[in-house]
């Protein structure tokens, strides 16, 4: 049976010392972990506007979006997919800080990066695709 695929996009964002960007979800799925900022794609959007209102309304944070860096697929309640694709963007303007779907924003070192709580498969996807911070 095919499952009902969620489109969604997430955010690689680093800063000039080259942390990553992380926010702690503040709902499920995943509340409590860090993971990239991201969400749903609206009904009308494309992925670039998609990543870019997630970010700011998760972070505060202006970006312009980059390249495609990778697509992850994950289990979504009732039966379904979420379709993650994850783009490179960078930070343009803005304040950090924690947005509506976030309990915290910062970028992380690699040494923090590895002490916090992560959303699934984070780190290893992330490894993969050599992105991970510092």
């Amino acid at each position: 049976m095919e499952r009902d695929r969620i489109d969604c996009v997430g955010a690689l964002v680093y800063d000039d010392q080259h942390r990553l960007l992380l926010v702690q979800r503040a709902n499920e799925p995943g509340r409590g972990l860090w993971s990239l900022p991201g969400g749903r794609v609206e009904p009308g959007e494309d992925d670039p506007t998609a990543v870019a209102r997630e970010v700011a309304e998760e972070t505060g944070l202006q970006v312009v979006v980059g390249d495609l860096v990778g697509e992850v697929e994950r289990d979504a309640p009732g039966q379904r997919l979420y379709v993650i694709r994850d783009y490179q963007a960078e930070p343009v303007g803005g304040t950090l800080k924690a947005g509506d779907d976030a309990d915290d924003a910062r970028f992380v070192s690699r040494d923090e990066f590895e002490n916090l709580p992560t959303a699934t498969l984070l780190a290893s996807t992330l490894a993969q695709w050599n992105a991970l911070p510092g």
